[in-house]
């Protein structure tokens, strides 16, 4: 990532874009106007890409992905620099309005009045030089580089002003005395006004930052690893894998691992989204960024430095903030004609101005052309689309969503159909018990730990539904006398002097456990919602039926109700049998499923949907899906925590909700509104302040626009559209259980 000095405006990006193309080895460039960065992907080193940049007449420096703060030190103190160029412009332009108001005329003859002009010119010549040097620095960087931007408009339209004046003042006789108009309070005012426009949006393009810093906080500065059975803080880059790290109460994870020793509660919101914290045990994996909440633990350090997954997502959040949708290239097509286009204007208003227009014609020519290059500037349109894709993805990812690029944020606003894989999106993903029903005295947390027991030796699938229902209860394991495992029917053995049997009804039969009608009408609706019925029988009687299946998420139901009242038509897809499936989407709200769907096949059901003419999202684990998930306009990989394949797809959920899939449609739609209102405001600012800074409105009014309030309305156009897109920060997801 390169860092880009002396980019102000959309058609700056062209020259730098260009020269980065041509460079052998250079495969792909995203320059964003926004963050004044560039990601470069490419086979070459930063030293011919720095070059490259040069050429084109700017200066880059090499960014590392976590050189937030120092860019943060560099923006102030060029924000100060700016406030205090615009202090000294405005304040000399004010003092010279005043001046010009009361002072003589310029008449041909020299005199005392001549000479105090001739000292306003100098002094004028040395504040523009100071406060402005930017300006036509990077006009004559463009000019050796044969193209325009925004530093050219601003230095011909400051600098004609300037050395018009000057020729009135050194050598009056060459210009009518009716044309004898002076407008150094013009050109330092103008420069002051675009340099107050540039802090201001300065200031507020440091907001839009906000998420990747809050992100850059979490970052530890020091951990506490065990050296030599010794408790020492080290820097965080110190820390490599294999360390022993201490964490105590209150304290943040400093890099990825996995607990050996103790418990606690650890809130991971800013990595998932949730609330909640989450238990934390021996053998569990922890997370670099999250907050410990009670206990002290022992874990060994996995990931360090940029491997953490709070560095590759804030790398990835910061790529994708400079990424482009498509939409953005329509500002960029117009930008890389514009200036050229209004120097065209600017000359030709002049022209017809002075060849046609009522006396002083000289000034009038001077005045419009003047003020069509100062107000024709293209920032607001440059900015438009990446302020607000900037603040868009950054405040998807404080929610715990990873917007790969501008691209997939653009059509998720624009999706029609939203494919749901069954198992881990709508469902948990593993089998769980679902419901206990209890036909004897005994407590189902007594009967809950018998079959638990028993299954305890068991190597079927379902056991571990029985073993983490026990865990999640507390519940102790009791000892198993003898233990059998019958093939297709379950398992029997002995606690105590019981004897159990634990299966499918067939084992029931066979081992001659009747069952009254309560009993069989209880598996039939168990069946009905494609759970699997567990028989538990003690001493030959039965106990209780379990029935155990793949639950339905808590959030799943609402958060379809929210895709399809959003507009989306939702599917299932699932490769489970189409009972399963029909019982799943009964309980939430699916009309249209396709069961029995190999994973190779699932891909062709997304062609088939696209073929009829949907926009189709796609959901799944990221892993198994990829497939499915390349071909879908966009790709949705849920999952949680570390556990998700974060690069596996266009749109990343760090939580394992499907709130979050409408969550990411809402923040899409919500930024593209936000496009297109800037994209509107630029459009409609330069149609207009064009024609009327060339005096279009002079035959019906009389009236000619001065160039410093052209000034003004060009260096706060951009203000407006960064402000706009700072709007963004307050959108509010909509509210969800």
């Amino acid at each position: 990532m390169l860092k880009i000095d002396g980019m102000h405006c959309a058609s700056c990006q062209r020259p730098i874009e260009k020269a980065l193309r041509e460079t052998p080895g250079v495969i792909d460039v995203s320059v964003n106007l926004a963050s004044r960065e560039v990601n470069v992907d490419c086979t070459v080193s930063s030293d011919v890409l720095v070059a490259a940049v040069a050429g084109a007449g700017f200066e880059a420096v090499v960014d590392p992905i976590q050189s937030l703060e120092e860019t943060d030190q560099a923006n102030q103190a060029n924000f100060r620099s700016l406030i205090l160029k615009t202090a000294l412009a405005l304040g000399s332009g004010v003092l010279l309005m005043f001046y010009g108001m009361y002072a003589p005329a310029i008449y041909s003859g020299w005199n005392l009045n001549h000479a105090a002009w001739l000292l306003i010119a100098i002094l004028t010549g040395g504040i523009m030089y100071y406060t402005g040097r930017h300006f036509f620095i990077g006009a004559y960087q463009s000019l050796k580089s044969r193209s325009a931007t925004m530093d050219t408009l601003i230095a011909l339209g400051t600098g004609t002003a300037w050395f018009y004046s000057t020729i009135i003042v050194l050598f009056p006789a060459l210009v009518p005395e009716i044309a004898r108009h002076v407008y150094f309070e013009a050109a330092v005012i103008i420069i002051g006004m675009v340099n107050l426009g540039q802090a201001l949006e300065q200031k507020a393009r440091g907001r839009t930052t906000q998420a990747i810093r809050r992100l850059l906080d979490l970052q530890q500065k020091t951990a506490r690893v065990v050296r030599d059975g010794e408790e020492i803080d080290v820097a965080i880059g110190a820390v490599v894998k294999g360390d022993l790290v201490r964490v105590r109460p209150g304290e943040q994870i400093a890099v990825d691992g996995v607990v050996e020793q103790g418990q606690t509660n650890i809130d991971e919101s800013m990595l998932t989204g949730e609330p909640v914290p989450v238990s934390k045990n021996s053998g569990d994996e922890v997370s670099a960024g999250t907050l410990n909440k009670t206990g002290s633990i022992l874990y060994r350090a996995t990931h360090v430095g940029s491997e953490t997954a709070l560095a590759r997502i804030i790398k990835m959040v910061r790529q994708a903030q400079n990424t482009k949708p498509p939409i953005g290239k329509l500002a960029d097509s117009i930008a890389a004609i514009f200036v050229p286009v209004v120097m065209i204007i600017a000359v030709l208003s002049a022209l017809i101005w002075f060849s046609i227009g009522p006396e002083p014609r000289a000034v009038y020519a001077i005045v419009t052309s003047v003020t069509v290059l100062i107000i024709a500037c293209p920032c607001a349109l440059g900015l438009a689309t990446p302020m607000s894709v900037m603040v868009g993805i950054g405040k998807a990812a404080e929610a715990g969503m990873l917007i790969r690029n501008g691209e997939a944020l653009q059509t998720a606003s624009q999706l029609t159909t939203m494919v749901l894989d069954k198992t881990g999106t709508i469902t948990a993903g593993k089998p769980g018990i679902i419901e206990i029903d209890a036909f004897s005295d005994q407590a189902q947390n007594e009967l809950l730990a018998i079959a638990a027991s028993l299954e305890a030796g068991s190597e079927h699938p379902l056991a571990q539904a029985f073993l983490d229902a026990a865990k999640q209860q507390k519940l102790d394991l009791l000892g198993v006398d003898t233990f059998e495992a019958i093939a297709g029917q379950g398992i029997k053995g002995q606690i105590d002097s019981s004897q159990l049997l634990l299966g499918n009804k067939k084992l029931m039969d066979n081992t001659g456990v009747s069952l009254n009608a309560e009993a069989l009408a209880s598996s039939e609706r168990m069946a009905e919602n494609a759970w699997t019925a567990m028989f538990l029988a003690v001493g030959g009687r039965l106990t209780a039926i379990f029935a155990v299946a793949d639950p339905i998420k808590p959030e799943s139901a609402e958060a379809i109700k929210r895709l399809q009242a959003d507009g989306l038509n939702v599917v299932m897809l699932t490769g489970d049998n189409r009972k399963t499936a029909q019982a799943v989407a009964r309980q939430v709200g699916i009309t249209q499923i396709r069961a029995e769907v190999l994973p190779q096949d699932k891909k062709d059901q997304i062609e088939i949907l696209q073929k009829q003419g949907e926009r189709v999202g796609m959901v799944g684990d990221g892993i198994n899906d990829a497939p499915a998930l390349a071909l879908a306009h966009v790709g949705f990989a849920i999952g949680t925590g570390t556990d998700v394949a974060i690069e596996s797809a266009d749109i990343t959920l760090m939580r394992g909700s499907l709130h979050g899939v409408a969550d990411a449609i809402e923040i899409s739609r919500a930024t593209m509104r936000n496009i297109r209102q800037n994209l509107f405001g630029a459009f409609v600012y330069n149609s207009v302040g064009i024609p009327i800074a060339a005096g279009l409105l002079y035959p019906l009014t009389g009236l000619l626009l001065n160039p410093i309030i052209a000034g003004t309305a060009m260096a706060f156009s951009s203000v407006t559209v960064v402000s706009n897109a700072n709007r963004l920060r307050l959108f509010r997801f909509a509210k969800h259980q």
